[in-house]
């Protein structure tokens, strides 16, 4: 099979808030080309690069992709996004309707399972949602709850007074086939939101026992795949006998094989001895070398996300000083980088939002993120300098991250005279955990995998005040305020519009130098065939086939 290379296609807003919200069967006529792949005629295990997750496996516990990947892929929800666009089609729900986008009525399809045989019903998301929304769970997902009515309550600060039984005001079982949703504001993208996986449901065994505690390391999701095996070195996931949809695998197996060293997973795949690897080798990439050793076994594709550098909350030079960190980010030369660690695979970021999602404006981040040493050199020294070293951390087991983060330090430490060392963390669980406890200083890696296609999931998880992904630690009532405003709007045109405001308000407030949008090389095994990459970047475990 040759590759190819395509870009994802970004459906527009109004296209996708209308399929989530049709009225009727809304999931049967995907054009899904996973749908349309034979059940189970291939059958065999398959092995992916894998990494560790930060948490246990629970929907509302992983906000990170090593985890959200195998969630992914055991879970359904109300909504699927479609493997070649990205669009939102109808999954569990049978339709998600509102006159006001305030209150919202939910009709689920019969015949959903979970892997340990139960039925799915309504109870299953209100209490699974209940469950991430309160405080006192300790969930990291619990900010996609923010817009529900009654999330305020059970989200006091320092979660006083809060009984773990306290439930969201805007959740409401109907039958075990229906349940409305209310919010505190019109939300007029919240049936886009809700294929992400903090809205999937859980079965009635968690909520007894040990229930919980033990789904962490053995979830029980509806999807497609069950786990079968979670060690740390490998999470091997099973077909899901009960699973009653219709994204049904071909391959019976996947085994993630968790790799610190991505060299090693490369090395491993070009043996046949792994069939799938997420992202090439920045030295393999020079010359396109991969495509020749991989005989064409590879996917180039841009996806939704994107790269960034974050300044620590944690290093007082940094904080209180917009003029200083947009100096830094005018001291690293994108373009170079790009092309020397890239071989210009990546494209420069102008801004904190991908021009694959809708609603993406070009420049907003300005002269800031074009290299001028001159410029910043001068903007550095007016604003007072960084004193002693300054540190460029990132987590070593994702591939290119030592490559470039060395080259950001340097071109920083070139420009403006000052000493800059790239500093790693052993690995993604283990880095996550420390920017979670403020413990790193200096500048670090972040990037992001869209949860959803909108352009406010690369605006409100991220820097909105207290979003589980706001490592700068960033507070702005302004920016905040235009948030809500965005999610109220009557039309996307609107929205987006509001958005765009938010965004500028970034551009001024500056917490983190976008430096690239992300584009991913995938190479795989000579043992599988149809390999497509979803827009989120990830491989369509539904689609691959065992040779």
């Amino acid at each position: 099979m040759r590759a190819r290379t395509r870009a994802m296609a970004a459906a527009s807003l109004t296209t996708l808030a209308l399929l989530a919200t049709a009225c009727g069967g809304g999931g049967g006529d995907t054009t899904d080309p996973a749908a349309s792949q034979p059940a189970g005629t291939a059958g065999g295990e398959i092995s992916i690069q894998g990494c560790t997750p930060q948490k246990g496996l629970l929907p509302g516990l992983t906000s990170e992709t090593c985890g959200g990947n195998v969630l992914d892929a055991i879970s359904a929800k109300l909504v699927h996004y479609n493997t070649e666009t990205a669009a939102p089609e109808n999954d569990i729900a049978d339709s998600i309707e509102t006159t006001d986008n305030q209150n919202f009525t939910v009709k689920l399809k019969s015949g959903f399972k979970f892997s340990d045989g139960t039925d799915v019903k309504a109870k299953n998301f209100v209490d699974a949602w209940n469950y991430s929304a309160n405080c006192a769970n300790g969930q990291d997902a619990n900010y996609f709850f923010t817009p529900f009515a009654g999330y305020a309550e059970i989200n006091t600060e320092e979660c006083k007074g809060v009984e773990e039984s306290a439930t969201l005001t805007g959740l409401k079982v109907v039958d075990d086939a229906t349940f409305t949703i209310q919010t505190t504001e019109k939300v007029s993208n919240l049936p886009v939101r809700l294929g992400y996986t903090a809205f999937s449901p859980l079965p009635d065994s968690f909520f007894t026992g040990t229930g919980a505690k033990d789904q962490e390391k053995a979830p029980v999701g509806a999807g497609p795949f069950m786990v079968t095996e979670n060690t740390a070195t490998n999470i091997v996931l099973e077909k899901n006998p009960n699973y009653g949809g219709q994204y049904k695998p071909s391959v019976d197996k996947v085994n993630y094989r968790i790799y610190s060293d991505p060299t090693a997973a490369y090395n491993d795949l070009l043996g046949n001895q792994l069939d799938y690897v997420e992202q090439v080798p920045s030295d393999r990439l020079v010359g396109d070398a991969y495509k020749t050793e991989l005989d064409n076994r590879f996917l180039d594709q841009p996806v939704g996300g994107n790269t960034w550098v974050t300044f620590s909350p944690a290093d007082d030079q940094l904080q209180a000083k917009p003029e200083l960190r947009k100096a830094i980010s005018m001291a690293i030369d994108r373009d170079l980088i790009i092309k020397q660690i890239f071989n210009n695979s990546v494209q420069k970021a102008d801004g904190w939002v991908p021009p694959t999602v809708d609603g993406y404006k070009a420049g907003q981040c300005g002269e800031a993120c074009n290299f001028d040493a001159t410029k910043a050199k001068e903007m550095f020294t007016a604003a007072g300098g960084y004193s002693g070293t300054l540190t460029m951390s990132y987590n070593a087991d994702g591939a290119n991250n030592k490559q470039w983060s060395e080259a950001v330090a340097n071109s920083i430490k070139n420009t403006l005279g000052i000493e800059v060392v790239a500093t790693p963390v052993v690995d993604f669980a283990t880095y996550n955990n420390k920017l979670e406890n403020d413990e790193i200083k200096g500048i670090f890696r972040n990037a992001w995998q869209q949860d959803y296609p909108s352009i406010e999931n690369f605006l409100a998880p991220i820097y909105g005040s207290n979003a589980d992904s706001n490592y700068a630690r960033y507070k702005s009532d302004k920016f905040d305020s235009e948030l809500a405003q965005a999610a109220a709007a009557p039309n996307v045109e609107e929205a987006n519009t509001l958005y765009q405001q938010a965004e500028a308000t970034l551009a001024a407030d500056f917490p983190t130098a976008p430096l690239w949008n992300r584009s991913f090389q995938a190479g795989y095994s000579t043992n599988v065939t149809n390999v497509k990459m979803n827009a989120f970047g990830v491989v369509d475990l539904t689609a691959i086939q065992h040779v």
